[in-house]
């Protein structure tokens, strides 16, 4: 995926987020991690909670989240997977349309984080749920 495919900008969810700038069809890749920050357990548990807004847990990695995917907001009615250090469509996605994710599938283990997605299904708060 080339991130001129997605845009940046203000997001109604919560504060930027990530946008397509093509239509996305079910089943593919949005976006390819940089998982060039990967970070022990130890060290994700010294970072402020700010901080840890932007560290996944995949594959039993702790990776610091780098642009254009650390903008990816939360969505209990998400239109993406995580899978592979990638973000993969789980819906068609329309060009314009907000790009997300349910962080309750690679948060942290032990972490929790307040909903903003305003879907009707929001469960209010985000835990890691495996």
């Amino acid at each position: 995926m080339k991130t001129d495919e997605v845009i940046i900008k203000k997001s109604k969810i919560h504060g930027l987020g990530v946008f397509a700038k093509r239509d996305f069809r079910k089943g593919e890749v949005v976006l390819h991690w940089d998982i060039s920050h990967i970070i022990t357990k130890e060290e994700m548990k010294k970072m402020t909670e700010k901080e840890k807004r932007y560290v996944s847990f995949l594959n039993n990695r702790y990776v610091v989240m780098q642009k254009p995917e650390n903008r990816i907001n939360h969505s209990c009615e998400a239109n993406t997977n995580a899978k592979d250090f990638c973000d993969i469509t789980i819906v068609d996605i329309k060009k314009g349309e907000e790009i997300t994710a349910d962080y309750s599938k690679d948060l942290a283990p032990g972490e929790k984080l307040i909903c903003h997605c305003g879907s009707n299904n929001c469960r209010k708060i985000i835990e890691n749920n495996n």
